[in-house]
């Protein structure tokens, strides 16, 4: 016994509703992922800069007394060229979780590398609570990008803490 064409419309119907759903939970959740993949990269980048940051601090005191200054270029970290055995302040030249390239942008203040910053103009999600060694250059809060956090030293006492910030 064949179904009547009233039948089929209606599970046609039905089948286009369920498809229009089920595409609308996909969208859904392709969106939670996404936020989600976001912030662990920034958690990522801040774990990321605060090594760059303990480096820059390691390169100072490691320095002739009273000096102070950091590294001229990023390479100098990986290689201290001012002393005739290895001396490591980093242990390799991270890539940036953001880009996923080792482009950092770097600030410099008389020659010298004071800080690094990420390339990314995303905005970013995370805009509180940042640790102490993170600058932020955002005018408008809640509209931070990624390339306005600067990673340095901390000024006054020229260190990161240890281990960061937990990941």
């Amino acid at each position: 016994m064949r179904p009547h064409r009233r039948q089929l419309g209606a599970t046609y119907l039905l089948m286009l509703f369920a498809l229009a759903a089920l595409g609308f939970g996909l969208a859904r959740f392709g969106t939670v992922w996404a936020t989600a993949a976001q912030r662990e990269r920034e958690a990522e980048l801040i774990f990321i800069g605060g090594e760059f940051a303990r480096a820059i601090a390691s390169y100072r005191a490691a320095g002739e007394a009273g000096s102070r200054e950091g590294p001229k270029t990023l390479d100098e970290l990986l290689l201290d060229p001012r002393v005739p055995f290895v001396r490591r302040h980093l242990r390799k030249r991270y890539r940036d979780p953001m880009s996923g390239e080792a482009d950092w942008q770097v600030e410099l203040q008389g020659g010298r590398i004071v800080g690094i910053r990420s390339r990314s103009t995303r905005v970013a999600l995370r805009s509180a609570a940042l640790p102490g060694w993170v600058a932020t250059g955002a005018a408008v809060p809640g509209e931070a990008r990624h390339s306005d956090w600067l990673f340095r030293p901390d000024d006054a006492g020229g260190t990161v803490p240890a281990g960061n910030e937990p990941r």
